[in-house]
């Protein structure tokens, strides 16, 4: 099974706050243990990532206070995880549709 990288851009870049990209990275890991548990219909995993979104949508306020922000580098390392996760566990679901409840 490919191994899913987390946000590998975000970690490398000190822009981005560790704790900060550690939340995000703890959303997407609930995503993983949500499809790991069994067989979920498709409408049921999008909403698990429209959720997933919005948590990351509510967490711009804390990377401006630390200035950072949630800006293109971490726009394609989110893709790229999400991408990741959709390939692992095969998952008829374009990156855009997942993630189309962002505001970043």
């Amino acid at each position: 099974m490919k191994e899913i990288k987390y946000l590998e851009i975000m970690y490398k870049d000190d822009y981005y706050p560790t704790f900060l990209v550690d939340k995000i990275k703890e959303l997407l890991e609930d995503v993983v243990q949500y499809l790991a548990q069994n067989s979920h219909s498709l409408e049921a995993i999008q909403d698990k990532f429209d959720e997933m979104t919005l948590a990351i949508n509510d967490l711009e306020d804390e990377f401006y206070k630390h200035n950072s922000e949630i800006e293109t580098v971490a726009r394609d390392s989110i893709a790229e995880t999400v991408i990741d996760i959709l390939q692992v566990y095969n998952i008829a679901i374009d990156v855009e549709e997942a993630l189309r409840e962002r505001e970043w």
